[in-house]
């Protein structure tokens, strides 16, 4: 097994990892492990891009959206003075 050295770790970190494995009846070194294979066993979610969230199982793009891509923008353009 390989063993893996963690440095400049904040004290009041160590000292809440310590307190909770006492809580919990195991080793710092034990809940470290176990936290550490929660959160690298985790999928990672990805968030789908727009396209992909727009199309359907079927493969239509945004079957029940109509898009209007050529929509005029009313933006007013006006000097802010940040000084």
């Amino acid at each position: 097994m390989g063993q893996l050295l963690v440095r400049e770790i904040e004290d009041t970190l160590v000292h809440r990892l310590k307190r909770r494995a006492a809580a919990q009846g195991l080793s710092a070194e034990e809940l470290h492990r176990r936290i550490l294979r929660e959160a690298l066993s985790r999928e990672e979610e990805r968030k789908p891009s727009l396209i992909e969230f727009l199309t359907s199982p079927e493969g239509e793009i945004a079957p029940d959206v109509e898009l209007e891509w050529n929509r005029p923008r009313d933006v007013e353009l006006r000097e802010i003075d940040l000084g």
